[in-house]
């Protein structure tokens, strides 16, 4: 377990932010100020899951996240409710009709579809209500570090996984060890990392060594076995934590 100090968001002074095609972002002017993270290096599988060759979404087990929007139908009410399509906010809320904002991102479809009932039962008796997904929010992730084209990658949600977004980032680079790819997640402020051989997940075909990604991802390629955490991937991810908190994304 490590503690790296780093910035909060909103406090580098004047920092412009520049990553891999989007125009520098220069925050206001604030006193610096420090707070302590705690960074776990795990190989917990609940944390860390093994992408699947065709990505398993099936509608009982897909969590809804940002910007996914969604259908709900209401049987025998398509003058007031009837078919709507609602889009998740990216604070996780979706403003449903006459009952206002509900949380639903990190909800199965029914576990959102019981809230919804459940709220909408308190102005209309619903004899049947569905909710679907219409379209997936795209997913962000940060590649940095040695490869072609570092950066802020959008993804689609069937290729979440490390190998895709190293793909993304235009492939490892002349540098680049791709046995020691570094995948950190934050979770309730406690910063979790792992280290990911790619290259055995090419070349011999180690599915365990080509991780699931989620929205906020960091995969880290050094140019180096030996990988210093507070040298060498902190900085990344408090100028990322900045660039999030600036875009509130």
């Amino acid at each position: 377990m490590k503690k790296i100090a780093t910035l909060t968001a909103g406090v580098l002074l004047g920092l412009n932010i520049s990553l891999a095609g989007m125009a520098p972002v220069t925050t206001a002017y604030a006193e610096p100020q420090e707070q302590e993270m705690t960074a776990v290096k795990s190989t917990d599988n609940s944390i860390f899951k093994t992408a699947q060759l065709r990505p398993d979404y099936r509608q009982n087990e897909y969590r809804l996240a940002k910007y996914d929007i969604i259908i709900i139908m209401a049987l025998g009410h398509t003058e007031d409710i009837g078919e709507n399509e609602i889009t998740i906010g990216v604070d996780g809320m979706a403003a449903l009709p006459y009952v206002g904002n509900v949380k639903l991102a990190g909800l199965t479809l029914d576990e959102a579809r019981r809230v919804i009932y459940t709220k909408l039962s308190q102005y209309y008796k619903l004899p049947e209500l569905s909710v679907s997904i219409k379209s997936y929010g795209a997913r962000k992730v940060y590649v940095m570090g040695n490869v072609q084209l570092p950066g802020i990658k959008e993804m689609n949600v069937d290729n979440m996984n490390t190998y895709a977004a190293i793909s993304s980032a235009g492939g490892v680079d002349n540098r680049g060890r791709s046995k020691h790819i570094q995948l950190i997640r934050q979770i309730d402020g406690v910063l979790y990392y792992r280290e990911i051989n790619i290259d055995a997940f090419v070349k011999k075909h180690d599915l365990s060594q080509n991780i699931q990604l989620e929205d906020g991802d960091i995969v880290y390629v050094p140019d180096s076995g030996k990988v210093i955490f507070n040298e060498d991937i902190a900085p990344y991810i408090n100028i990322y934590a900045t660039y999030r908190a600036l875009t509130k994304d």
